[in-house]
Formats: C-alpha cells, structure tokens, sequence
C-alpha cells in the first residue's frame, strides 16, 4: 500500500516535462501544485486517524486507498494549472490519515521493543516505491502516441488504477486487532494483547491526555518541527531528482533516468532494514536517528558542492541511506508517550504538520534556485534541513531529563 501511496504522490516529477508543456504549466505552478497534496493532507490528517481508531484498519484503509487511486487517473485528464491544483489538493485529502494510520495500527500489534523493526518494514516501500516506480514511471512515460494518449496519461491511469485494485484487497485481507486474528492461536493472542495493554496502562500512568490536549502538548509540537525539517529535505529533492539525473546523464527522462533514479534507493532499502534491528537492539532509538539525518545532509551538500557525477550521485544515494533509515526509527519515539485517541492525533499531528514540508520545500527550492542563480543553491538549502532536524532530535534529551525529574520527585512524595 505504501509503495503505490508513495508513487502516486511523487509521479508528477515524470511528468513535470510533458506538463509543461502539454498543459501549459510553468515551473513555478508545477512546484505550487506539487506542494498543495500537502496541505489537503495535513488538514484531513487528525481527523482521519480518529475515524479509523474509531471504526477499524479495513473499513478505513480500503477507503483511503480506493478514493485516492481515482484522483490519481483524473490527472490522465489535467488541461492546465487549475485542474491540476485542484486534482493535488483532492489527492491529498484522498490520502490524508494512511501514513499516519499504519504508524498507529502498528501500535495495535507491535509492543515497543519490536516496533522499530516493524516501522523499518514498513517504510521499505519508501525505497521500494522509488526502486520500482521509477522505472515503471519512466517506461510508462515512452508510451507516447499509444493508442492516442500521452505517456503521462498512461503512466497516471495504470498506477492510479493499482491503487483501487490493493484497496479491495486490503479489505479482506487486513485485521483490525490481535484479538480478532484467526490465523493466530489463543495462547498468541491472549499473550500478545496482554503485553501491548500493559505498555498501554504505563503511558497512561505516566501521562494520560484527551486528544485533544495531545494536540496542544508542547513536546508534541515539538516532534511537529524535528519531522517538518526531514520532509523539507526529503520533498525537496525527491520532486526534481528525476530531473536532476537526467542532468546527470544526459538524458531525457524515460527508462534510463528510472533505473538510475532507482540507485540510490536501493541502498536505502539495505540500510533500512539493518537500521530498525539496530535500534531495536540497542534501543537507542534518538541516537540513532540523529546520526542517519547528519549522514543525509551530508549527502545533499555532496550534490550541492561537487561537480563530478559520480560524486552527485554518491551524495544522492547517502542521502537516500539517511532518509530510509531516520524516518521509521524516529516514530518509535514519540509513540512512546501516548495512547489511544491522543495517540492517533498525535501521530496525525505529526505527520500532517510535518508533511507541510512537502507543500514548502518544491516552492522554496525554486525560490532559492531563482534567487541565486543556480541549482546548486537549493541543494545546499535542503542540505540544511536534516542537519537541523538532527540538532532538534538530540535536543530531545531534555524530555527524558525531565521526565526523570518527576519520577523523582513523585517517588520522593510517596517514601514513608
């Protein structure tokens, strides 16, 4: 499901080009349309994480699937700027609560110690998306003239498509809750339910929040900003790298350009999947986050500072490497604190605002790019974002020493 979410929403960067030119958008109107997907997301996020704790994974992620895989075919249809910011704006809507939906589902059936791991899993269809989609996007975009459609109206009906085709699937196939998966025994469900409703009884001790006031609570606003800072950068580049490797090899973007896109994820994907049992094992789950976003800046101010391809594409793939592998690591410490409902706004809060990035980084970028001249001045600003995302996270310290503050301070008031 999160491979198509994922191509779904970054396909246009195939299409910038034939956009451009068959439905007259500018530059500038391409990276405002691609931003708008953010804000109909960020708006609908709260609200669709509470529906689906409230009625259930399958009803709702059928839904979401579903829905948004009919506004990705109606791009096939775009005839200028104004529909294609109203069909972003929908897609996001459409889409809004999936991402931060699993997060809270994996909450339902993954106790802590294991949910990094799960997380990582997960966030493989980030690599996965980019691996596949780029050369499914770009063979799809050779079909020009085929049977009298664009190859971007292929490329926009074929995965919109897929996308309704795993939503029905996802119907029979998803359960909602370890208590009522039958391809689970009784000892395993009985065992595995009473492990997550301990972890659930000690954050309701240690703080217990209506959703609402989840949504007002400064250390979760703070996460808000540490997640805003990776989107930025993630966006940033993910909207123009087809472009930019096209630069790189000299190429326009078809086949080519999506196997070399596919490069760098494919790295992401190998240092995903060791990273979450990394920080599981160890549990040093900040730690790890930190240094994987300081190797992802890194990387972009490699692309940003070098001239030699090799050396772009280097710095694009430890870019790649760091995006994988932070992301999922980081959302096994907020969801440490909540429960519940406040947990699903939370998540939800997290997410939508973070993901604001998305609608700000393609529109800053080419601000910056058009200030100074050059490409390599948003490369270097994007660069900027993990790098500050990593400072933020370390200052996370000072929840934990807070925290111990009043877990000492409480046992002080009980001793006899």
């Amino acid at each position: 499901m999160y491979v198509i979410a994922f191509i779904d929403r970054t396909n246009i960067g195939f299409a910038e080009e034939s956009l451009e030119v068959h439905a007259g958008l500018s530059t500038a109107a391409y990276a405002f349309g691609a931003g708008l997907f953010f804000i109909g997301y960020a708006v609908f996020e709260v609200p669709s994480n509470l529906i689906m704790h409230k009625v259930g994974a399958r009803w709702w992620m059928a839904r979401i699937m579903i829905t948004w895989g009919i506004v990705a075919v109606l791009f096939m249809f775009t005839s200028g700027p104004t529909m294609f910011y109203i069909l972003r704006f929908l897609l996001g809507v459409a889409e809004a609560g999936f991402f931060p939906g699993v997060i809270l589902y994996l909450t339902y059936w993954f106790p802590r110690r294991r949910r990094a791991q799960a997380t990582a899993l997960f966030y493989m269809g980030l690599p996965i998306a980019n691996i596949l989609g780029g050369p499914l996007s770009g063979a799809l975009m050779e079909l020009d003239g085929f049977l009298g459609m664009w190859g971007f109206q292929w490329m926009f009906l074929i995965e919109g498509l897929l996308a309704v085709v795993v939503g029905v699937i996802a119907f029979f196939y998803l359960t909602d809750r370890p208590a009522r998966a039958a391809w689970l025994t009784e000892q395993e469900r009985t065992e595995l339910q009473a492990t997550l409703d301990a972890e659930v009884e000690e954050k309701q001790q240690a703080r217990h929040l209506s959703w609402w006031r989840a949504l007002l609570n400064g250390r979760i606003l703070y996460f808000c900003l540490v997640y805003f800072t990776i989107q930025l950068s993630v966006y940033g580049l993910t909207f123009f790298l087809p472009r930019q490797i096209a630069g790189i090899a000299g190429r326009d973007v078809g086949i080519i350009v999506g196997l070399l896109f596919a490069i760098p994820w494919v790295l992401g994907l190998a240092a995903n999947f060791f990273s979450g049992r990394y920080a599981d094992r160890t549990g040093q789950y900040r730690n790890a986050a930190t240094v994987l976003l300081v190797v992802s800046g890194v990387g972009l101010l490699m692309t940003g500072l070098l001239g030699s391809p090799v050396l772009v594409m280097l710095g694009l793939c430890l870019a790649a490497i760091g995006f994988c592998s932070a992301q999922p690591i980081f959302w096994n410490i907020p969801t440490s604190y909540l429960s519940g409902a406040a947990l699903a706004s939370s998540i939800g809060l997290i997410n939508g605002v973070g993901n604001l990035g998305g609608f700000v980084a393609p529109n800053l970028r080419v601000w910056v790019v058009e200030a100074f001249g050059t490409e390599s001045a948003g490369l270097l600003m994007l660069a900027v974002m993990p790098l500050l995302g990593a400072l933020f996270l370390a200052g996370t310290r000072l929840f934990d020493a807070h925290d111990a503050k009043r877990e000492s301070a409480r046992s002080a008031d009980l001793a006899p």
